[in-house]
């Protein structure tokens, strides 16, 4: 029986996805979706409605910067998604806080993730659950390397690869943007962090490309890109000798994106050319985001997950490998499905009470086989081996 009141903060791509699951799997009585365009709010709820065939969506014009617009939205609220900018999600936090209700977030940034978890014996007393950075990476990337930890007796090793890819890929750039261009540089900037020899390790990006074999795709290139683990490797860092991720693309792909990096591209900092002050990412964005953007994009996601340990005795590799596509019958990429739905099990799960009162660690809230199980619910299909 539907009882569940939900709130989608950012009715884009990925909102209007775990929207759509909610409705379908999560219990949903009513799923208010916020945009601060109201036209993005009211296609999405439409949509929703139409896929679902029942009016559970409601869409509401709404600034998230806007304290007192999210103080009148959460009351009454059982769990909230927020799909905005990683930026805005402290003060969402705190408004959820107030109002007594619980938030899941897309998180993209491990520092505010960091802060968010800090806020656990608030959470506690106001008796709801804050679990950040939930998605596809990070998320159920994630989710399927605790999975395959969990799968061994004693655990040494988890090596998770993970990527979206367009199914027809076009020269030179081989790749469709399938979020937020900011988003795609934040991973490709900085540096990652991994468990190496059992300590928790920064790791520059785009370093140490390696090659996968990864049928019916041929060979992938796999490199380092950050913020894909989240908190896990602080998690995990008393657990595993090595736990890391790496990004899977088409050949070719990653060797521009290291060109552009060395240029200085990928820098806020302001710069002077020609008396006139501009930010070299700004100028990176404008000129590739037409060239990696579409229309429509029919994408495949791919997740390879490989753990080396010790079950019964032996030493064991296991390896898990996930392939969503494009989903023709709602339209849905494979981005927007294992994002969005990785987001909306975890507030299933929250809404239901599964999930403790504080501010809690994605790969800890829930046993990893039991998201996995939800997962297969929902029919993204995935393949255990072992070796």
């Amino acid at each position: 029986m539907s009882k569940y009141t939900y709130a989608i903060l950012g009715a884009g791509r990925q909102g209007t996805a775990a929207a759509y699951d909610l409705a379908k799997f999560g219990d949903a009585q009513k799923i208010f979706m916020a945009d601060i365009d109201k036209n993005n709010a009211d296609q999405a709820a439409k949509r929703i409605n139409q896929l679902v065939g029942r009016t559970v969506a409601e869409s509401v014009q709404l600034d998230v910067s806007d304290r007192s617009a999210l103080d009148n939205l959460m009351p009454g609220v059982n769990v909230a998604l927020s799909a905005v900018p990683y930026f805005f999600n402290l003060e969402i936090t705190k408004a959820c806080l107030a109002a007594g209700s619980s938030l899941c977030d897309m998180g993209g940034h491990t520092g505010v993730v960091r802060e968010q978890l800090a806020m656990d014996a608030e959470a506690k007393k106001a008796g709801i659950s804050i679990v950040p950075d939930c998605g596809m990476g990070p998320g159920l990337n994630v989710t399927m390397g605790t999975y395959a930890k969990d799968l061994l007796d004693e655990p040494r090793e988890v090596h998770i690869l993970d990527g979206g890819l367009p199914q027809e890929p076009i020269p030179p750039w081989n790749y469709q943007a399938t979020f937020h261009i900011n988003g795609l540089t934040n991973e490709l900037d900085g540096q990652a962090t991994f468990i190496r020899k059992g300590q928790v390790t920064p790791v520059d990006t785009l370093s140490e490309p390696e090659f996968i074999d990864f049928p019916p795709f041929g060979q992938l290139e796999a490199d380092v890109t950050s913020g894909g683990l989240s908190t896990s490797p602080w998690t995990f860092e008393s657990q595993l000798q090595e736990w890391t991720n790496k990004t899977l693309r088409y050949l070719g792909h990653f060797e521009w994106l290291r060109a552009f990096k060395e240029l200085g591209l990928f820098s806020e900092e302001p710069i002077v050319v020609d008396d006139t002050e501009i930010i070299p990412r700004q100028v990176y964005h404008t000129l590739l985001e037409p060239k990696i953007s579409a229309p429509e994009i029919r994408d495949v996601c791919l997740i390879r997950v490989i753990g080396h340990g010790l079950k019964e005795g032996k030493e064991t590799t296991v390896t898990i490998d996930l392939i969503d596509y494009y989903d023709e019958e709602t339209g849905f990429t494979a981005m927007e499905r294992l994002t969005g739905w990785h987001c909306a099990i975890m507030m299933g799960f929250i809404a239901r009470g599964k999930v403790p009162a504080g501010g809690i660690s994605m790969e800890i809230a829930v046993p990893a086989e039991e998201f996995m199980n939800a997962v297969c619910e929902r029919g993204i299909k995935f393949e255990v081996h072992y070796a």
